[in-house]
């Protein structure tokens, strides 16, 4: 044989078994990994793993694209790249239990009229055709869950959502949810009236409402909430106390000055405007102040009738707007929030230095908030009132925790004896709840997940929905919906990790962008804000002028000399204003603009120039050895 007819031979057989050994390897070696990336982002959690692999009945994930659309916007492009490989690492460790596919819903085709079906989201994409971008999951019962649209922002729980939709779908009931709550706006099945989160959770779960003289809990109860709760009876306590040692899931929202609760009480003698922990507070090592806060850093803005009939926009310390920057932005509860979360006159949460049990802060003030007495809170306290008696505190206080780990009994001597109703139907069916209650335990049999919020006006509609357009303006909604999530889930996915996102932001351009930002919003509210008094001060004097006077083109005849010199300095200062208001919009993007062009230069003449000095180097160092 030639040599070269054995270099052929040997080339074609050497392809040939690559291309065999590709084929055999790819379903032996589908599962296997090997992350190499700083935070693991290919690597699925242990309770992301633990929930696929007991998956009882078959899921479907379809994943809506429009393919063409996508790959005009670069975030988009790689975001459906990592969805993509995320779901391919769920296939290949849930099997023949998970199915996926993907549809590109283009134009008046059949994928565009099952996205809309579902709910995804038809985005506007500023051309003719919308872009979709989201994920239907789908059981054997048809019960059906959607991500109307997967934000590249959100990427740090996607596989929380992710794990969490199949976990929903492999499960055919949907959790049960106890409301205790003395607040009317928390009462009742969500279908009608109540407040909007209300309605929100009946959408979400079963609820369950407990009467405030209540002798036992529902017994399939996943989660209890408790909003402004009444004052517990010892038995009602113990009911409590054993629910959060055998299930551990709990949300309670209490509160100091109870503005809502106030207005609720309409008729009523007396109305308690305070709720707190109890004797929970020294077990779990968390309290409530006695006080309500006030906070200048974090103040909300609100509408102020002014003299004259004008209205003005003041930031009122009393309520208290809690932006994103007060949250960890690793929470499964707080990661996804890009609004503020809103309180009413809320209390501060004391949380016991020596305590064994585990506490992270979720939501906190600024860094220098004041007590309020809570019963002038609770009142109409204008933001004058409340500046007149705000003292500045050193540092944050908690306004929302989480509580987690093993507890140990209130009630260490056992069951109270529980305090019969004088009615005797009432008192059999009590002494009946009683008999079946489940005998007494005295640690956790599970480890506790309690979120505790330092406010219970933060349900009100008033202060997160819009009531014209019934659309929320702030994340409060928001926030405690992730909380329910989290709790009456799965019990793995609450060691879910939010995951690192694999965008690799110019953190130096940020910071630039954060703090030019503060400047600006903070320099052009105050002059939009002078410029709105200008001009309200001229069109006053303008009126007053040209009332009266029968030549009502010269608005300045009635006007005495102060008013003259006023009224020219007014204009004056109106366009000087503005000047200085499009003076602040060029310079806002300055020191980017020059860090884009630094970047811009060192990328397009950086290497040239690296390599040019380089082989000058080495010219030199050449000429040099040529003359020794």
């Amino acid at each position: 044989m030639s040599l070269r007819v054995f270099t052929l031979t040997a080339s074609v057989l050497v392809a040939a078994i690559f291309v065999a050994a590709s084929l055999i390897a790819q379903p032996l070696l589908r599962t296997v990994r090997f992350d190499f990336t700083e935070n693991s982002l290919f690597t699925l959690s242990e309770g992301t793993r633990t929930v696929l692999e007991d998956l009882d009945e078959p899921v479907e994930l379809t994943f809506v694209y429009t393919r063409r659309i996508g790959q005009e916007f670069p975030a988009i492009r790689a975001y459906a790249t990592r969805v993509r490989e995320l779901l391919d690492g769920y296939k290949a460790v849930a099997g023949a239990n998970l199915r996926i596919r993907e549809i590109d819903p283009e134009p008046f085709s059949e994928a565009e009229d099952e996205a809309l079906a579902a709910g995804v989201t038809a985005v506007n994409s500023d051309g003719d055709d919308p872009l979709y971008f989201g994920l239907i999951g789908t059981n054997t019962v048809d019960d059906q869950r959607v991500i109307p649209f997967l934000a590249p922002e959100q990427e740090e729980t996607l596989e929380y959502d992710l794990t969490r939709m199949i976990a929903r779908l492999d499960r055919l009931e949907p959790p049960t949810v106890g409301v205790l709550s003395t607040l009317e706006g928390m009462k009742g099945d969500g279908t009608e009236g109540g407040y909007t989160f209300l309605q929100e959770m009946a959408r979400n779960f079963d609820l369950a409402q407990i009467e405030e003289d209540f002798f036992s809990l529902p017994a399939d109860m996943d989660v209890l909430l408790m909003v402004h709760p009444p004052e517990l009876s010892d038995w009602q306590a113990w009911l409590v106390d054993q629910f959060i040692l055998r299930n551990g899931r709990a949300v309670i929202l209490v509160d100091p000055a109870a503005k809502t609760s106030r207005r609720d009480a309409s008729g009523l003698a007396e109305r308690r405007i305070r709720s707190d922990l109890g004797r929970f507070s020294d077990i779990w090592g968390i309290s409530l102040s006695e006080e309500a806060l006030a906070d200048t850093e974090s103040a909300l803005p609100i509408q102020s009738s002014m003299t004259g009939g004008r209205s003005s926009v003041i930031r009122h310390p009393l309520y208290l707007s809690a932006t994103p920057a007060l949250m960890p932005g690793n929470s499964m509860i707080t990661a996804d929030l890009s609004r503020s979360v809103n309180f009413g006159a809320p209390g501060a949460l004391i949380l016991e230095e020596g305590s064994p049990i585990d506490k992270r802060v979720l939501i906190e003030t600024g860094p220098a908030p004041s007590w309020i007495p809570s019963d002038r809170a609770v009142t109409d306290l204008t933001a004058q009132d409340t500046l007149e008696l705000y003292e500045p505190l050193e540092g944050a206080r908690p306004l929302a925790a989480r509580v987690h780990g093993a507890l140990v009994t209130a009630f260490p001597n056992g069951a109270p004896a529980p305090e019969m109703p004088e009615d005797p139907v009432m008192a059999e069916l009590a002494r009946a709840a009683v008999n079946e209650a489940a005998p007494h335990i005295t640690t956790s049999e599970r480890d506790a997940e309690i979120l505790v919020v330092s406010d219970a006006d933060m349900v009100d509609d008033g202060l997160y929905v819009n009531l014209e357009s019934a659309t929320a303006f702030a994340d409060n909604g928001a926030f405690l919906m992730n909380a329910l999530d989290v709790l009456s889930g799965d019990a793995n996915l609450l060691s879910l990790r939010a995951r690192a996102s694999s965008r690799r932001p110019m953190s130096r351009v940020e910071d630039m962008r954060d703090e030019a930002q503060a400047r600006y919003f903070d320099e052009q509210a105050r002059l939009e804000d002078r410029l709105v008094e200008s001009e309200s001060r001229l069109k006053e004097l303008q009126q007053a002028g040209a009332s009266d006077s029968f030549f009502q083109g010269d608005v300045e005849a009635d006007l005495s000399e102060e008013e003259r010199a006023e009224l020219a300095r007014l204009r004056t200062e109106i366009v000087e204003t503005r000047t200085r208001l499009r003076t602040i919009e060029r310079d806002f993007r300055h020191e980017i603009d020059s860090l884009e062009a630094w970047l811009k230069f060192i990328n397009i003449f950086g290497g040239a120039i690296v390599i040019g000095l380089i082989g000058c180097l080495v010219w030199w160092r050449r000429r040099r050895k040529g003359a020794a």
